[in-house]
């Protein structure tokens, strides 16, 4: 099972990489580079399989929100994962620790969902789910509810249930090799 007594309390996503993938995230076709994951992840409905084309209308705002993988590389943000960002999570949320990458990792998910969800509040209701739907998807695939404030309390919240006994035991998963 993921491992969440070494999890870092500046971590505090809104999803878990499964409820985002059933949420709708990365055209449906991000998934199917990474290995070494639960293979139930793979059969969720909105996962399409290896030979499909991405398909925005499975992302849960309808639209794309992504950039492609050399910008990650361009800049610098692959490390370990070559698959970036959301390959790095599914690892770090299965046990994986890797020291200063995650903390290099988490620092860029706080710096990504602080900037983007202050644009939120900034210009939008917090249910308006028309407004600003590329930054909700992406804020979405950084594992960020945009419909909430990113604020101490919500963070404090989520850690909450992240740590919590039923959140810890959704699915058995198998223990990732570095």
């Amino acid at each position: 099972m993921a491992n969440y007594k070494d999890w870092s309390v500046e971590f505090t996503p809104s999803y878990t990489p499964e409820e985002m993938l059933k949420a709708g995230v990365f055209e449906g076709k991000y998934i199917n580079a990474i290995k070494g994951l639960p293979a139930s992840w793979k059969s969720i409905p909105k996962v399409l399989g290896p030979k499909a084309e991405p398909d925005e209308t499975v992302n849960k705002f309808g639209v794309k929100s992504r950039q492609p993988l050399s910008t990650w590389v361009d800049n610098g943000w692959i490390k370990t994962d070559k698959n970036g960002w959301f390959e790095w999570y599914c690892h770090y949320f299965l046990g994986r620790r890797l020291g200063k990458e995650d903390d290099f990792q988490i620092g860029r998910w706080k710096s990504f969902v602080a900037r983007h969800q202050g644009q939120i509040v900034a210009n939008c209701g917090p249910k308006d789910d028309k407004c600003r739907p590329r930054q909700r998807q992406a804020l979405l695939q950084w594992g960020w509810d945009s419909s909430t404030k990113y604020d101490d309390a919500q963070r404090a919240k989520n850690l909450k249930e992240f740590s919590s006994e039923p959140f810890g035991k959704k699915e058995e998963i198998k223990e990732v090799k570095k």
